[in-house]
């Protein structure tokens, strides 16, 4: 999970606007699964894009749903072509959603997260209902394990 953070803390110094959604989200909220990679919900604006080309550069970010494994370059995109980017870098692999099931685009996404103080700082990061609701509409292997322990964290009684 530190390679996973790494990439996480690259977006908080240079503020790329996102939040964190899918297992590492989960994770924040106290499941207990691993995953590889870290998802997140970002506005893909020219500027948001050029702040994450910068904070990935040195990480030899490539996509990684192309059969050559591309380098990701905002040069070689097309401007307004982007709706999601699956990239692998050195130290993990980031997903870059526009938007997220049963939830909505960024604006929505951002609406319904909270920010948490985490060991590479303060982030922005799904709320336990909207994860719940998107794992549900996901309806994976991956997303019933987690939706098992979200739910019980939800239902937990307060102190």
């Amino acid at each position: 999970m530190n390679d996973l953070l790494a990439i996480l803390e690259r977006l908080l110094q240079r503020r790329v606007e996102f939040v964190v959604v899918g297992g590492q989200a989960a994770i924040v909220h106290g499941v207990t699964l691993v995953t590889r990679d870290v998802d997140i919900c970002m506005p893909f604006t020219p500027d948001n894009l050029t702040r994450l080309e910068t904070a990935l550069a040195d990480l030899h970010p490539v996509h990684r749903l192309t059969p050559q494994a591309q380098p990701f370059r905002l040069a070689d995109i097309e401007p307004g072509a982007l709706k999601n980017l699956y990239l692998r870098t050195d130290v993990g692999v980031l997903d870059c959603l526009s938007e997220i099931i049963a939830i909505g685009g960024f604006a929505q996404v951002a609406n319904r997260s909270i920010e948490v103080e985490l060991p590479i700082g303060r982030c922005r990061v799904l709320d336990l209902d909207a994860l719940i609701d998107t794992k549900s509409a996901l309806d994976r292997v991956q997303d019933r394990l987690a939706l098992v322990q979200l739910r019980a964290i939800h239902d937990r009684p307060k102190p």
